[in-house]
C-alpha cells in the first residue's frame, strides 16, 4: 500500500514536471508546437534507463524513479541548446536544414562535456562507495544510463523531429489560415549586413554627386566676386 501511494505521488510529480516544462518552453519559444521537440527527448532518457538496469539487473524501485525525475531536467536542457541555436540561425537568414546541421556542429561540444561531467560525478554513486551507497546505487545508474543514451540520441533525434515539427508547424498555418484569414505580415526589422549595404550604397552615391558637383565647378571657371553696389546718398 505505501508502495502504491508512492508511486502515485511520484506520477502526479511527473505530469506536474512536465506540464512547467511544456509551460516554460512556450514562453520561452513562442510556440505550440516546438516545446514538443523538447519533450520527445525524454523518451530517449527513458531507454537508456531501462537498458542501464538491464545491464545491472537492477529493479525499478524509488531510487530509480527520482533518477528519472532528476534526467527531466537534464535531457531537456541539451536539446533546448540545439534547438534555440538553430532557430537563431534561421532568423538570420539561414536554411533550416543547415541551421540544424550548423547548431549540431557547435552545440555538440558543450553538451557532450557537460554529460561526461554528470555521468562522472554519479559514478561513485553508482559503485555503492560511501554510507547507504547501496540505496543511491540505483538512482545513479539510471541517470548515468540515461544521460549516455539521449546524449547521443538527441544529436541525431532531435534535429530531425525538429524538422518535422517545423513541417508540421507550417501546415497547421495553412490550415487555420483558411479559416481564421491570412494573418498580416508584420515587417521585419533588416538585417545588420542588409543595414550596413543600404549605407555603404548612400555613401558611394553621396561620393558620385560631389565628384560631379566638383567637376562642373571645374568647367565653369573660378567664381568672380560680386560687384558691390553702391547706393546714392
Amino acid at each position: 500500500e505505501i508502495q502504491a501511494e508512492l508511486t502515485a505521488s511520484f506520477g502526479n510529480a511527473m505530469i506536474m514536471g512536465l506540464m512547467l516544462v511544456l509551460t516554460v518552453l512556450i514562453l520561452l519559444f513562442k510556440s505550440v508546437i516546438q516545446p514538443f521537440t523538447i519533450l520527445f527527448s525524454l523518451p530517449l532518457a527513458i531507454g537508456g534507463v531501462a537498458a542501464a538496469l538491464i545491464i545491472t539487473g537492477s529493479a525499478v524501485s524509488m531510487p530509480v524513479l527520482i533518477g528519472i525525475l532528476m534526467l527531466m531536467g537534464i535531457v531537456t536542457k541539451n536539446a533546448i541548446l540545439l534547438i534555440d541555436f538553430a532557430i537563431e540561425m534561421q532568423h538570420q537568414g539561414m536554411d533550416r536544414v543547415k541551421a540544424v546541421m550548423e547548431a549540431g556542429h557547435k552545440r555538440a561540444r558543450p553538451i557532450v562535456m557537460t554529460s561526461i561531467a554528470m555521468s562522472a560525478g554519479m559514478l561513485p554513486s553508482a559503485l555503492g562507495v560511501g554510507e547507504g551507497g547501496s540505496f543511491r546505487a540505483p538512482m545513479a545508474t539510471a541517470v548515468i544510463g540515461g544521460i549516455i543514451v539521449s546524449t547521443v540520441l538527441s544529436l541525431v533525434v532531435v534535429p530531425s523531429f525538429y524538422l518535422i515539427m517545423d513541417d508540421l508547424s507550417w501546415l497547421l498555418g495553412k490550415i487555420f489560415s483558411r479559416f481564421i484569414g491570412p494573418k498580416e505580415a508584420e515587417p521585419d526589422e533588416p538585417a545588420a549586413s542588409v543595414l550596413a549595404a543600404q549605407i555603404a550604397a548612400r555613401e558611394s552615391d553621396i561620393a558620385a554627386l560631389t565628384a560631379r558637383i566638383g567637376g562642373l565647378e571645374a568647367q565653369l571657371g573660378p567664381r568672380r566676386p560680386p560687384i558691390p553696389l553702391h547706393v546714392a546718398e
